[in-house]
């Protein structure tokens, strides 16, 4: 399946936030978005990264629930 990079969507960042607290914090806390040796460098990679976290994790996102959680990450965080 082909995954569109978030910036060719419009990422619905409240729906980003809410699904990357749900799921994401069991794992990450806001410290791995914001370390200075931090791997993902692009908006490419952090939507990769999302994915990977997603497959790892078994969820079962639509692509669009990746490209949101990749959206607010970025808008929070990253600022690609």
């Amino acid at each position: 399946m082909f995954t569109l990079p978030a910036s060719a969507m419009a990422a619905d960042i409240s729906h980003g936030k809410s699904l990357q607290q749900k799921n994401c914090m069991s794992c990450h806390d806001d410290g791995v978005y914001t370390r200075s040796d931090r791997r993902v460098t692009t908006m490419e990679g952090l939507t990769k990264q999302v994915k990977r976290c997603e497959l790892t994790l078994g969820l079962q996102w639509f692509d669009e629930d990746v490209n949101d959680v990749a959206g607010y990450l970025n808008e929070s965080f990253y600022k690609f």
